[in-house]
Formats: C-alpha cells, structure tokens, sequence
C-alpha cells in the first residue's frame, strides 16, 4: 500500500471513529431510535416553553422549574409566541412511540398523545440540557431526533425504611432520580420487625410506639411519615408520573406493630421475637383492615402490598396458640402452612373491598387468590420455579429477584460491609444492566403477563444518606436502561453514556461508586458489626 493510500485509509477510519463518537446518545435509558441532526439551538432565559394544550401545563412547569433549579434559567411558559421555543404538542396519531424529541436550529418540539409521554420527553430533553455547557446563561443543545417507548409498563425501585428512616427530603430527592431515568414506581417499605414508620390515626401507638428504633439502635426517639408528609411524598411523585405503593407487611414481619398492640400479636421464635399477627383472633381482621382502610384512603395507587413473605421464621407458636388451635379446628386446616393461606385470604379480600389490587411478594402464589386482583413480586432468584408458578396461574408479575436487583448487596469483590450471597456473588453494575427475564423463563409460560422490573433497596447495613447513595449510584441507570430499552445490549457502549452522567452525580453531592475509579469514593463503613439477613442462603 503507498503512503498517499495509507494516508487516505487512516483518514477514512479516524473520520468513521468521530462520526460514531458523535453518535453516542448522551440519554440513560437509551431511547428506541436516534439519529443526529443538523445545526443545534441555543437556550436563554428569552426561549418559551410552549405549551399547546392545557394538559400539558404541568409538564411544562415541570421543565420550567427544572431548567431554573438546575442551570439557573429562569424561561417562560406560554400558549403561542413568534420566537422558536420548547413546543410541547399533543398529537391523535397513533404510534407506538410515547414520544418523540427533536432538537433543530429552529427550536424544540416533543410530541406525544399524552401528558406522561410529554413528560419523558422533557426528562431526555433535561438530560441532554444538564450535559451541555452553560455559557454566560445559555445552553448550546446538540441537535437529536428521538422515537422512544419502554420495555416495561413496571419500571420499579423499593426502599426499606423500617430499617433506617430517611425521610421526606431524602425521598424526594430518590424520586428525582427516578424521574430523571424514566423509573415510575415507588415501592415504600413502610413497617417490618425494627419500626413502623406511618402514622395511623386510629392507632397512633403504631407510629409513636412501633416507630421507635431502627435496625442498629433500638432506642432511638420514634421516627415516621405523619399522614400530611405521606400525601406531600405522593403529590410530589404523581409530578414525576411515579407512583407510589405502601408495603404493610403481614402477618409476618409484624414486631414493631406488635410492641404498640400486643394484643394482636401471634408471637414468634428465638430470633425474631414478636414476629406475626395472630391469624386466631378475630379482633387481628378489624384492627389490621382499619390499617389498610387509613392506608388506602392516603394512596391513590389503588395498590397495597401486604408482604406475605418468610413468615415462617417466627410462626413457632401458631401450633401451641389456643386461637390459632379453635381455628384450625373450626375451618378444618391441617397446619399452620393452611392458617397463612387463611389469614392472606382474608386479608386480600380486604384490600380488594376498597378497590384495591393487592400487590404481594412470590410467597404468596401459592394460595389461590384472584388473578385479576393480584401482583405477584418474584423476589427469589433461586426459586425460578415460584416465577413459573406464578405465571402459570395467571398472576400480573414483577421481577425483582436478589440477583441482580436487590442494591443492599454490594456491587464490587473488594467491598465488604453489605450482603453478598453465599459469601460471594454480588450485583456488579453490569449484572443489573444485562438482565434479561429469558434466563428465567421456559417455554410453557407467557411473557405476556410480566408487568417490569424492579430493584429493592433493603436497609440492614444502610444507616446514613450516604450509604444509601453509595448502593443506588450509579446502580440506578443500570436499572433503568433494563427497564426501559428494547434495545440489543451493549455495555460497553451504556459505560461511555454513563461516563457523562457521572458529574452529574458530582453536582449533586450524591456519594457514588465509580466503577472507572474505585478508590475516588471508598466504600462506606457501616455503623455496628455483624448485620445480616436471614435470607442470604447462608
């Protein structure tokens, strides 16, 4: 080959190179489709945000406000103006895109049939925008065509604040983050054996009794959401199109419920005192439905989950409990595995009396419960045949199993203060982003009735804000794309977008873990030695 020719190859490659680094979609999760476009529009304070129809007014605060808090621009919101803006419009095509974006020399314009898909939209938009450079008040966007849509219907993160409370601006700013990567439900783990953290007003020793401690200090002054702090946490996720979902887990898990009312406890073991409710006792089915008639009535999810799990590590003395022995006799249950089943069924026709779905973990498809009323949560990544089951039963199903959504496990080999299963295995960054539900699935189920994904942030060794950053960063991006992109995997392709988001977490004070620097931030030490839980397969 002579040298001009060598020259022109090389220069051939190098060009191909930067055309495909131009290509890089700075946008987690990556959308369905996007391309480049010519030119690029400037934003100034001067630019409107256009909103075309009133359904889309609060979307449009929404970019509003989020452009002055994060880039200190302070636009407008209007119906019309002859100056190239953000234009918001609402469209009667169908299309299987929820929205689509564009960014030209001529402005701005997402379209999409409805508010929520409006409001992805500007979170790609607010992506792109927090990845540009703010000279003297102005942002210069790069221009993008866009088509998106997501994988799952169920795009889901759970936080356990029995454990460790955390609080209103904490939550807020979690479900900031979820909105910021398109995740839009928020499962709240709001009462297990080490607190109970929300204010029932028919039993105010719940919150004032059973709120009292956490996992690591038992004696801390009691910490819960007041009913008034659990509507400001729900206004604030229905802006972000995130709902939200109470856990009030039963009749298991019942410790700090029971410190407050004794009455109804149904006692437990050596290790997890206190542990149920007591299935015997009819008083337990009025007491524990006024709980969820409160409960209800402050979440308009329509959804309640009642748990249902590992009640077997404290049911010891159902078979000794003389309530629980009459009712054993008097509806012919064989043992106390039939009295769960039982109480569950009573306890679900509860939530489905309020018109409710009754969200629960795998457990629980094992009892015959209505099909159409019931969320199984597949948790058990090595009991692939609960999922099998419950899909075989018709049940909706989402899929959060240990490995790899469970983020109070670590996600590095040298970390060693959170969980890992079996000693060993953890969820690595790169684990949670190449999740597929088909390692899970044979032939003989439906793929049809899997609702999402979700990854369960359980607080054992999780006793500081920053501990809890250091677990859900950047773990939650991982999360996202699975959630939300159809797109063929390729990790190494998601590290060079994540790259960009990484000072974004730096901006925020966020305390992450950088998988490009380990050593930048170590891991936190946890508060306390010995923390596990009883179901790490240890």
């Amino acid at each position: 080959m002579n040298l001009k020719r060598l020259i022109l190859v090389c220069s051939l490659l190098i060009g191909y190179q930067i055309t495909n680094a131009q290509e890089v979609c700075p946008i987690i999760p990556q959308p369905v489709k996007f391309a480049k476009t010519d030119g690029s529009f400037v934003l100034t304070r001067h630019t409107p945000i256009l909103a075309e129809s009133e359904l889309l007014k609060s979307v449009a605060h929404y970019l509003q406000q989020e452009l002055l808090k994060e880039q200190g621009l302070p636009l407008s919101v209007a119906n019309t103006s002859k100056e190239p803006g953000v234009k918001l419009v609402l469209t009667s095509k169908k299309s299987s895109d929820i929205y689509t974006l564009e960014i030209n020399s001529k402005g701005v314009a997402i379209t999409a049939s409805d508010a929520e898909g409006a409001f992805y939209g500007v979170v790609s938009l607010l992506q792109i925008a927090r990845q540009s450079k703010n000279l003297k008040g102005s942002l210069s966007l790069e221009g993008w065509k866009i088509q998106d849509s997501p994988l799952y219907e169920w795009r889901g993160l759970m936080l356990d604040e029995s454990r460790h409370f955390f609080g209103v601006a904490k939550v807020k700013s979690i479900l900031d983050w979820m909105a910021f990567y398109k995740l839009n439900r928020f499962h709240w783990h709001l009462t297990d054996e080490p607190a109970w953290r929300i204010e029932i007003k028919k039993y105010p020793g719940l919150a004032l009794i059973g709120g009292i401690g956490d996992f690591l200090n038992g004696t801390l002054p009691s910490q819960y959401y007041t009913q008034e702090q659990v509507k400001e946490v729900v206004a604030y996720a229905a802006q972000r199109f995130i709902t939200v979902i109470p856990e009030i887990d039963m009749p298991g898990h019942a410790s700090a419920a029971n410190r407050a009312y004794p009455e109804f406890s149904g006692g437990g073991s050596e290790g997890h005192p206190e542990f149920t409710f007591n299935p015997g006792k009819e008083g337990t089915y009025q007491y524990l439905s006024n709980i969820l008639r409160e409960t209800n009535a402050l979440f308009p999810s329509g959804m309640i989950h009642l748990g249902g799990d590992e009640v077997s590590y404290g049911n010891q003395q159902w078979s000794t409990n003389a309530d629980i022995k009459t009712l054993m006799q008097s509806k012919g249950l064989a043992n106390v595995k039939e009295v769960e089943k039982y109480f569950m069924k009573r306890m679900a026709d509860s939530v489905y009396s309020m018109n409710a779905k009754l969200l629960v973990w795998d457990e629980m498809a094992e009892v015959d419960l209505p099909k159409d009323k019931t969320i199984i949560f597949w948790w058990r990544h090595d009991k692939p045949d609960m999922l099998t089951l419950s899909l075989k039963k018709g049940y909706q199903t989402v899929l959060c199993p240990r490995l790899p959504f469970y983020f109070d496990f670590v996600q590095d080999s040298t970390h060693n203060y959170g969980r890992k299963w079996s000693n060993k295995l953890y969820n690595a960054l790169e684990s949670a982003y190449s999740f597929s539900q088909d390692n899970y699935l044979d032939g003989s189920v439906s793929k049809k009735q899997i609702l999402g994904i979700q990854a369960d942030l359980w607080t054992e060794t999780i006793q500081s804000d920053q501990r809890l950053d250091y677990l859900l960063f950047p773990r939650i991006t991982a999360l996202a794309e699975a959630a939300w992109s159809k797109n063929a995997k390729d990790f190494q392709a998601f590290i060079q977008r994540l790259k960009k988001h990484m000072p974004l977490f730096q901006q925020a004070s966020i305390y992450y873990y950088d998988p490009f620097n380990p050593a930048k931030n170590p891991e936190p030490v946890r508060i306390g030695t010995g923390v596990k839980r009883f179901d790490t397969g240890l």
